[in-house]
């Protein structure tokens, strides 16, 4: 019963009867001659996906048949012309419009004619829309749009919005890939093929309920047949170097499309850290202070390919298959650490000294095949998607701990070893339908997902013994199944937009800990419904509002219970017990002539996930653990604003003033609440500069400063600030590009973060290589002004295998 009803949500749209709207025009050039064989292609007005195109006849004219009464736009390109976009159509009945008029666009003054138009900020119903194609910004790489895109900060390589890490996606699939790893693939995508960038704060009900906001990257669409290729390389200098090398190789016929990259990547990284704790008695006084100093050395090799075939069976269908292969053959870590501990009276007592060696070995696979048709003449589409993916983590880990009296006397040795291993499965299919029901556009679909996962920790003491302690081994399995189903629609008006959508997804869980004993089982389904509703009274104001209900499941890591350790007093762990997290968010916005916006919004986190440290005033030991809060809140004002002050200058300014709390239940002997509050501002600055009349020479300086945050019981010392600075300088009519930036310039960006209340207070100072300079070279051949397929295709469920 339950499948025919789903089956008749899916697909009672495609018994609906189109409408017989026309709409006919005809090109020409700026003499009145008619222009022959030009692509003319009909778009959405709201969201500018395309609908279908024809080509003018030899007369000029074209023609578009069997449409539904909806709000469109059209676009007329031929080869030596501007492109041409009509004015929106809101078609109620056939109309003939006034001809096509295409300019001359002057030769080999393309280049010169792109950089001088300025990127254009949309605010649709549900998201923001920074227009980029064909402007100032897009002559970088993909990852410098990103940073230029109002509201989105890249903060230590995590991209963040609204102060929490979002989700980025390229053409609506989901990327996968570490911070790192992410930012290396999306400065390989050169920037003139990105059409736009959509920054969705509350994401609609046809995505996975899974996370927070999304970034989503529209590559432009590419009608011509051709080859090319290009070769990139980079070296990126902090303490230690980086090096990157890679190709992209494209080839498109009349029925395929071939893309296929390859990037090797060596890197040489080295991080600082700095920790303190004091330890107290019972009655509150203090009993030892000890003070940390890590250097963690890491060399890691990867190869990374990335295949997408894309089939066009007929007009109509499409089917692709991709394979994306991450292969990290090595990740070779030297940790080195002295711990020095004094005693009440801020006296040397002792001091221990530890070596550690931790050796990654990991292998990522993806597999993908999606099949796409389209339904008759009005646009519906139906889509299935099929994923496959296998993830492999192999560690061994030495710990080495010599202890010393105050006067360096050696008084004891310790050894152990640890080997944890991870092997997960993920398979995922699903079904999309996209169309219409009278005058609302509607979207539907259903998902399956499924996760198998191993996780496993032997230990051993130095004389190779293994230690039975079931605290220090764990053979964990954990099984997950999500079945998820969505209904969406949207309605438009001339000066009101409505979207609203629900969601289910059903999970049943089960996590075992066979050397511990313990079986952890959740069966539970959630409801996620979306709300959005835009005013549009004039050209110069919007009004918005939207709400959405979240959930964000525990990463795999966070679930097993073994230990990481990076001394013996010093170690990481996972709980089984986790639960997932229910966010709510509300959103006010009101926006001025597209160049002025302010949002006020309200986000409270149910359960929300953190890692909390504790410290044990008795054993003398500090514990990371994964956990759930109480609650985690968050209110804001933000105010984005972004504008060409002069022709070869523009600004984009993010400011957020916001106030962050949680609660949670401290552990051991005392299990009350502990509330945290902080009060913040976010100032991000991006000035981008056009330094030459040919718009082949551009800079960007920017600016970031966050005077305080919250995470989970760690506050800022102080404020976070850092300025970076990018040149770029294309030739050969943009076939070679050479780049430099400087990061981080007044190496202000890393500070230190303290944990304090009650008889807890230890704090942490992270110094990665923050402050550095990277060159590049980019050279392209062969056709390179066609726009490829190239896409990252990954899934949601796969960034809970992330090991941090």
């Amino acid at each position: 019963m339950r499948n025919t009803i789903l089956f008749y949500i899916i697909l009672a749209p495609l018994a609906l009867l189109a409408q017989d709207y026309d709409i006919s025009s005809k090109v020409i050039d700026s003499q009145k001659k008619p222009v022959s064989f030009a692509n003319v292609i009909l778009l959405k007005a709201k969201d500018s996906s395309f609908v279908k195109g024809v080509v003018s006849e030899n007369d000029g004219s074209c023609k578009f048949s069997q449409l539904d009464a909806d709000h469109y736009l059209i676009k007329v390109s031929f080869v030596g012309y501007s492109d041409f976009y009509s004015e929106p159509i809101n078609l109620k009945n056939s109309v003939m419009l006034s001809p096509f008029v295409l300019k001359d666009s002057p030769e080999f003054l393309d280049e010169v004619t792109i950089t001088a138009k300025r990127p254009i900020i949309q605010n649709k119903v549900d998201r923001m829309i920074f227009e980029v194609e064909n402007t100032v910004v897009s002559s970088g790489t993909t990852y410098d749009i990103l940073k230029r895109t109002p509201g989105v900060l890249v903060n230590q390589d995590v991209i963040l919005v609204r102060n929490r890490p979002a989700q980025v996606y390229i053409n609506d699939r989901k990327v996968y890939l570490t911070s790192q790893e992410l930012q290396r693939l999306l400065e390989g995508f050169a920037g003139v093929n990105i059409k736009s960038v959509e920054v969705i704060t509350t994401p609609p009900a046809k995505y996975d309920a899974e996370g927070g906001a999304i970034i989503n990257i529209n590559t432009s669409k590419n009608l011509s047949i051709g080859y090319k290729g290009s070769f990139n390389a980079s070296n990126t200098v902090g303490i230690v170097p980086k090096y990157a090398l890679g190709t992209s190789q494209y080839y498109k016929t009349d029925w395929l499309d071939a893309y296929a990259s390859y990037t090797f990547n060596s890197r040489f990284d080295t991080k600082t850290d700095e920790g303190f704790v004091q330890f107290y008695n019972p009655d509150g006084s203090e009993k030892a202070t000890w003070e940390d100093l890590f250097k963690r050395d890491t060399r890691t090799f990867s190869h990374s390919l990335n295949t997408i075939l894309d089939f066009t069976l007929s007009e109509n269908e499409v089917l692709s298959f991709s394979a994306n292969v991450l292969h990290t053959p090595k990740a070779d870590s030297d940790i080195s650490g002295r711990t020095e501990i004094y005693n009440a009276q801020g006296e040397l007592d002792s001091l221990y000294i530890t070596q550690s060696e931790l050796n990654t070995d990991r292998d990522n696979l993806l597999f993908s095949l999606n099949y796409k048709k389209q339904l008759g003449e009005k646009g519906a589409t139906l889509a299935a998607l099929i994923n496959y993916i296998d993830y492999t983590d192999n560690q061994t880990q030495s710990v080495n701990t010599r202890y010393f009296s105050a006067q360096n006397t050696l008084l004891n040795t310790n050894a152990f070893n640890t080997i944890p291993t991870q092997n997960s499965q993920i398979y995922t299919g699903q079904l999309d339908y996209v169309g219409s029901l009278g005058s609302l556009s509607i979207t539907s679909g259903v998902k399956y997902s499924g996760i198998n996962s191993n996780s496993k920790q032997e230990f051993s003491i130095a004389n190779g013994s293994i230690n039975q302690d079931a605290i220090l081994n764990d053979n964990f399995d954990y099984n997950e199944d999500i079945y998820a189903l969505y209904f969406s629609f949207e309605k438009e008006w001339e000066k009101w937009s409505l979207k609203a959508g629900l969601r289910g997804e059903y999970t049943d869980a089960n996590g075992n800990s066979r050397t511990l004993g313990v079986v952890n089982t959740q069966e539970y389904l959630e409801l996620f419904p979306t709300f959005y509703i835009l005013n549009n009274p004039s050209d110069n104001h919007s009004f918005g509002f939207d709400y959405s209900r979240r959930i964000d499941r525990p990463r795999f890591q966070s679930l097993n219970p073994y230990r990481y350790f990076l001394n013996e007093n010093n170690f990481l762990e996972g709980d089984p017990n986790i639960q997932p997290a229910i966010g709510n968010k509300v959103k006010f916005s009101y926006t001025y002539k597209n160049k002025l916006t302010f949002n006020l919004y309200y986000d409270h986190i149910e359960n929300a996930i953190a890692r909390l440290p504790f410290q044990n005033n008795q054993d003398l030991t500090l514990r990371g653990l994964n956990t759930n809060l109480n609650f985690e809140r968050q209110y804001s004002l933000d105010i984005i604003y972004s504008e060409f002050v002069t022709n070869w200058m523009w600004m984009s300014i993010y400011s957020s003033f916001f106030n962050m709390k949680n609660e949670f239940k401290k552990a051991l002997e005392d299990t009350s609440n502990v509330q945290q509050e902080i009060n913040s501002m976010l100032l991000q600055t991006q000035n981008y500069f056009i330094l030459d009349s040919s718009g082949t020479f551009t800079s960007t300086v920017a600016l970031d400063f966050l005077s305080d945050y919250l995470l989970g019981s760690y506050k800022y010392d102080s404020p976070q600030f850092a300025v970076n600075f990018d040149l770029q300088k294309t030739f050969l009519d943009g076939r070679l590009a050479l780049t430099f930036s400087s990061e981080d310039i007044f190496n202000t960006r890393n500070i230190r973060t303290t944990s304090q209340y009650r008889n807890q207070n230890n704090s942490f100072l992270a110094m990665p290589e923050s402050q550095i300079i990277r060159v590049g070279v980019r050279y392209k051949f062969g056709n390179f002004k066609l726009n490829d397929n190239s896409r990252s295709t990954n899934v949601t469920e796969e960034d809970r295998l992330i090991v941090e």
